[in-house]
C-alpha cells in the first residue's frame, strides 16, 4: 500500500521504484501480463500533468532493451514483436494534436529499427487494443492508465505485475491491497495466485 510506504517514511511512488532502488537498478520496467497481453507503462506513477516532458529518448530505448532481454531470459520470446502507442488522440495525427509522437516516439522507433528490433508504432491507443489489433508481443503505452485500463477491463484482475530490468524475481497482483474487505472472505485470490505461480517459472527459466 502506498500511503502505508509513505506513512513510514519510505518515499518511493510505487514498488517498481522501490524494488529497482533496492536492487541498484537504473532501468526498472512495470510488465503488466495477462493470458491475453502484456503490457508496459512507459512512465508510472507521476501525476498526468508530467507525462509529456517524462517522455523522452533515453527512457524509451533503455525501456525496449530492458523488454527484449527479459522476455527472451524469462518468456523464450527472443524478437519481441514491440508495438509502441502515440501519446496524443490518434497518435498524434501528424503533428495536429501535439509533437511528441513526431519529434520523440517515431525518430526512436526508426532508429532502434535500425537496429533490428521487431518495433513498431506509434499507433492510436484507441484502437489499439480493439479485437483484431494486438497482434503483438508487448505494447508500450506512454503513462499508467493507457497501459492499465485496457488489460484490466480484458483481464477482469486477473493480471498481474513483474518488475524487468532487476536482479531479483518480482512479482504481485494486479490491483491493491483493499484493507477494506479484509476478513470477509470475499476477495478474489486468482491474480495473486497467478503471481506465484509466474514468479517460480521465471525462477526455474533463470536457473537453465
Amino acid at each position: 500500500n502506498k500511503n502505508s510506504l509513505l506513512y513510514e517514511g519510505i518515499k518511493f511512488s510505487g514498488q517498481t521504484e522501490l524494488c529497482a532502488h533496492l536492487c541498484q537498478s537504473k532501468n526498472p520496467v512495470m510488465l503488466m501480463m495477462s493470458d491475453e497481453l502484456k503490457v508496459v507503462p512507459l512512465t508510472r506513477h507521476i501525476p498526468i500533468s508530467e507525462v509529456s516532458q517524462s517522455i523522452n529518448k533515453s527512457l524509451l530505448i533503455n525501456t525496449v532493451k530492458v523488454i527484449s532481454n527479459d522476455l527472451k531470459k524469462y518468456f523464450n520470446i527472443s524478437q519481441p514483436k514491440i508495438v509502441v502507442t502515440g501519446l496524443n488522440p490518434h497518435a498524434g495525427d501528424n503533428g495536429l494534436i501535439g509533437n511528441e509522437e513526431i519529434n520523440v516516439i517515431d525518430p526512436v522507433i526508426k532508429e532502434l529499427q535500425r537496429e533490428k528490433i521487431n518495433i513498431h508504432g506509434p499507433a492510436s491507443a484507441d484502437s489499439l487494443f480493439s479485437a483484431g489489433n494486438t497482434d503483438s508481443d508487448i505494447v508500450i503505452c506512454m503513462y499508467h492508465d493507457q497501459a492499465l485500463i485496457p488489460i484490466k477491463t480484458i483481464s477482469n484482475f486477473t493480471a498481474i505485475n513483474i518488475t524487468l530490468g532487476i536482479d531479483i524475481i518480482r512479482t504481485s497482483p494486479d490491483h491493491g491491497t483493499a484493507y477494506q474487505i479484509a476478513k470477509k472472505a470475499i476477495a478474489d485470490p486468482s491474480s495473486l495466485i497467478r503471481s506465484l505461480i509466474i514468479a517460480d517459472q521465471m525462477a526455474e527459466k533463470n536457473a537453465r
